[in-house]
C-alpha cells in the first residue's frame, strides 16, 4: 500500500465510478480497477460494492475514507513543511547568552526574531562565555551571545559577529558614598581611589577577555587589584556590591539593573570597553540559524 493507491481509493470513493475516477487521475480504467483490487487484497477488506450499474462504499470503506483523507492531508503538508524548514521559517534554535546581555542586546534581539519567525521553537539558557564556547563545539547550542574573545583565542571552527561595545562603570555600595568613605565621595572614580577596596570580579576562567580588560585598566595606571570575591553572574556581583562586600567594574548596560544599595559611578580617564557579540559554528547548516542572524542582528552590525 502506498500513497498512490490511497489517492486512487479516494478518487473512486468520491466519484463512485471507476471510469470517472480514472479520467480524474489521468489513467485508464483497467489499471485503476486492478490497483483497487490489489489494495483490498492487501487489506483483506472489501472497500467497494460493485454492480454492473454502480459502485458503492462498504461500511468499512466509508469509515476508512476519513482516515485516508487525514493521511493524505498530512502527506501533502510534508512538502510544505520541508520547504519551510529549509527557509528557516520553522524548526528549532538553541540560544545561550551571558548574564549582561539580558540588560543590553538580548531583549530587542529576541523580540525582532520572534516577530519575524514566530513558528521557530526558540530554546534559551544563560551561561558564561566559556561554557557557551564548549557547548558550541559540542553542538549543544546553535548560537551564543558571549563576551568577545580576542581574535587570537577564537576557536577556528567558530564565527563571531560583534554587536555592542560599551564602557565599564563602577558599581559601588551606596552606603560607602553616604558615609563619605575615602575615595568614594566624588561622582567620578579614579583607579587609585578604589583599587585597594575589596574587589568583586568575574573569574578569569569564565570570561578571560572581560577579566583581562579589568586587570588591564588597573595595569595602565600602574596598579594591580586582588579579587576579594568572585561570582559568575553580573546580577550576583551587583547584589554583593549592594550588600556592602566590595566594589566591581561592570558593563554600562548593567545600570539598567537597579539594585537597592548599589550605585553606579563613571570612571575617570581612558575608560575600557567590553564587547558583546554572537558566536556560532561556521559549518552549522541549520536554516533557523541563518534567519536568526538576519533578523536579530541590526543591518549596520552585519
Amino acid at each position: 500500500m502506498d500513497l498512490r493507491q490511497l489517492r486512487q481509493f479516494v478518487a473512486v470513493a468520491e466519484e463512485l465510478h471507476f471510469g470517472h475516477a480514472a479520467a480524474r487521475l489521468n489513467m485508464t480504467q483497467p489499471p485503476l480497477s486492478q490497483s483497487i483490487q490489489a489494495l483490498e487484497g492487501e487489506l483483506k477488506v472489501q472497500l467497494f460494492k460493485r454492480t454492473k450499474r454502480n459502485v458503492e462504499l462498504t461500511s468499512v470503506g466509508r469509515q476508512w475514507l476519513a482516515h485516508v483523507r487525514q493521511v493524505l492531508d498530512g502527506a501533502n503538508g510534508l512538502a510544505d513543511t520541508a520547504r519551510r524548514l529549509s527557509r528557516g521559517e520553522i524548526g528549532h534554535l538553541r540560544l545561550s547568552f551571558v548574564s549582561t546581555a539580558d540588560y543590553s542586546v538580548l531583549p530587542d534581539m529576541v523580540s525582532r526574531y520572534r516577530a519575524a519567525y514566530p513558528h521557530v521553537e526558540l530554546t534559551m539558557r544563560e551561561a558564561t562565555s566559556d561554557i557557551q564556547i564548549e557547548a558550541l563545539l559540542d553542538e549543544e547550542i546553535d548560537v551564543g551571545l558571549i563576551i568577545a574573545p580576542s581574535q587570537a583565542s577564537l576557536h577556528p571552527a567558530l564565527s563571531y559577529q560583534a554587536l555592542l561595545r560599551e564602557p565599564l562603570v563602577a558599581a559601588v555600595p551606596t552606603a560607602w558614598i553616604n558615609e563619605g568613605r575615602k575615595g568614594f565621595a566624588g561622582k567620578i572614580l579614579e583607579p587609585a581611589d578604589f583599587f585597594k577596596a575589596p574587589f568583586i570580579v568575574f573569574p578569569r576562567r569564565a570570561a578571560p577577555a572581560f577579566h583581562d580588560i579589568v586587570s588591564g585598566y588597573f595595569a595602565e595606571h600602574g596598579l594591580a587589584f586582588t579579587a576579594y570575591q568572585e561570582a559568575i553572574q553580573m546580577q550576583t556581583i551587583v547584589g554583593l556590591v549592594a550588600s556592602g562586600l566590595g566594589v566591581a567594574l561592570v558593563p554600562q548596560s548593567m545600570t539598567n539593573l537597579q539594585r537597592r544599595g548599589a550605585t553606579y559611578l563613571p570612571l575617570a580617564g581612558s575608560v575600557p570597553e567590553v564587547e558583546t557579540g554572537l558566536a556560532w559554528r561556521s559549518s552549522d547548516q541549520n536554516p533557523a540559524l541563518d534567519t536568526f542572524l538576519a533578523a536579530a542582528v541590526p543591518a549596520d552590525n552585519r
